[in-house]
């Protein structure tokens, strides 16, 4: 034990989620440094996690085997004792002395003993035995500062859960609710929180710690919104490419089929820098068992043509018209980009003229990611030529690919450590956020796209800046301002 440090001892019956609590508090989903199994006993040895920021060793929780014969510990506990309440000095000779029949009481009293503070673990959907009764007895016996954490897994029977309260309120400093399996950044913040109430030894040290967890999320949610934001650039940016010789272009079905090869190749590289993009939100997060499906089907099967698409995914119409107006319409400047300049600027003039008009009117005139990706025609030497493809014309790609991201980004945060099955997000159905943003940002983010999308991202510029703030405050809507 350390006089600077502060440490509690996570002790509770067997299967009550006390592996599960520290599991979701540090952010630890591996089964090699915390186990966490169904099975009854899983914890057999006291084992110390420890919270570090900077090499510095902040908190320490203990995880401690289960209770086992509670009652039986009790009536030894007072036998050795006598009159009275027993007291730490009574507490140590039943460690010292008692056999192998009271080992796990032996090993989750012995960090007590030593000075660690209480984290009692309880299922209030349990009903409220004698066994239980007697830990909270024994606990109250070794006078340290104790905390009572209903970690709540089911739902209880009417009234068991306020008796439980009251019994816990009786024999501990303070109560709290928790759910291991469901507890988000939060909930985890107020848990450690509730630590600094009963603690006041180690206060500065605490305090401390719950800056350093505030200011370390604060910078992995700036370090998040800088993937997402290099991911909608790379993907705005995103071209492939292929030759097509003279006789091939003059015979449609050849000429089909480069394009089928052509869109397969597209969408292979988009699958790519989006599992890319969630390879590193998963990493920045802490989470090993929770996996982001990408396919192709996630862009292919969306209708961007459909008003429905664009009140659930994106923009309103309302919303997309007047962005097509105020940044050029987007469509308009990838023609120019696939046809190699050939336009002379002419699609980036209608564009301006009509994009609005376009959006609002004939949503058909924008091309459909699933059949009409760009694609144009750039010449080179001899009689061979280049078809381009990328990125999709229609103004609603880029604010669907945020939204993408946005909505499993949230996932992500919801998805707590404690919990051992392996999740799988798919492509998002339920509705975004884009549509949801301020008039400013939505201005900031359309004209970025389009630059984007021209291949003139503003690299070094204030206006990446901006973006990034834009993404960052996003990002931080989504997880109810943090």
């Amino acid at each position: 034990m350390s006089e600077s440090v502060p440490e509690f001892a996570v002790v509770g019956r067997v299967n009550m989620g006390k592996s599960a609590v520290i599991a979701t508090l540090l952010e630890i989903d591996d089964n090699e440094l915390i186990r966490v199994s169904p099975t009854p006993g899983e914890t057999t040895r006291a084992q110390a996690h420890k919270v570090v920021f900077g090499k510095k060793e902040c908190v320490r929780f203990i995880d401690t085997p289960g209770f086992s014969r509670p009652v039986e510990a009790m009536r030894e506990i007072q036998g050795m004792h006598g009159e009275g309440t027993p007291g730490r000095d009574t507490l140590r000779r039943f460690v010292k002395e008692k056999g192998g029949d009271f080992a796990d009481e032996k090993r989750l009293l012995e960090p007590l003993l030593d000075g660690a503070g209480v984290l009692y673990v309880v299922d209030p959907g349990k009903p409220l035995r004698d066994d239980f009764l007697a830990e909270m007895e024994i606990l109250r016996w070794t006078g340290r500062p104790r905390l009572a954490l209903m970690n709540v897994r089911e739902a209880a029977p009417p009234g068991q859960k306020e008796q439980w309260r009251e019994k816990l309120g009786s024999a501990f400093n303070l109560v709290r609710t928790f759910n291991a399996h469901r507890a988000k950044y939060e909930q985890r913040l107020l848990l450690m929180k509730a630590l600094l109430e009963i603690e006041e030894r180690h206060r500065g040290m605490l305090e401390e710690t719950i800056s350093l967890i505030e200011l370390e999320w604060d910078e992995r949610r700036n370090e998040a919104a800088e993937v997402v934001r290099e991911f909608l650039a790379e993907a705005l940016e995103l071209r492939v490419r292929a030759r097509i010789e003279d006789k091939d272009e003059r015979m449609p079905t050849r000429r089909k089929q480069k394009e089928d090869d052509l869109r397969v190749k597209y969408f292979d590289r988009l699958k790519k820098l989006e599992r890319g993009c969630f390879g590193k939100l998963l990493k920045i997060y802490r989470h090993h068992l929770l996996k982001v499906e990408s396919g192709e089907e996630n862009f292919q099967d969306i209708d961007l043509e459909s008003e429905e698409v664009w009140m659930k995914w994106g923009l309103s119409r309302g919303q997309l018209t007047l962005l097509a107006a105020a940044t050029g319409a987007a469509g308009g400047a990838v023609v120019d980009i696939s046809t190699g300049g050939l336009t002379h600027g002419f699609g980036t003039l209608l564009g301006v003229l009509g994009g609005a008009g376009a959006a609002w009117f004939k949503g058909g005139m924008l091309p459909d990611l699933r059949v009409d990706l760009k694609q144009g025609v750039k010449f080179s030497t001899g009689e061979t030529k280049e078809l381009v493809m990328g990125p999709p014309g229609n103004i609603n790609f880029p604010w669907i690919l945020l939204d993408g991201v946005l909505v499993r980004y949230g996932r992500i945060l919801e998805r707590a450590h404690g919990r051992r099955d392996i999740e799988v997000l798919g492509a998002p159905d339920e509705e975004g956020f884009t549509r949801n943003f301020p008039q400013e940002r939505r201005k900031l983010l359309g004209k970025w796209f389009v630059d984007c999308a021209k291949g003139n991202r503003p690299v070094g510029k204030d206006i990446e800046t901006k973006v990034l703030w834009a993404v960052e405050e996003s990002l931080g809507e989504v997880g109810g301002g943090k």
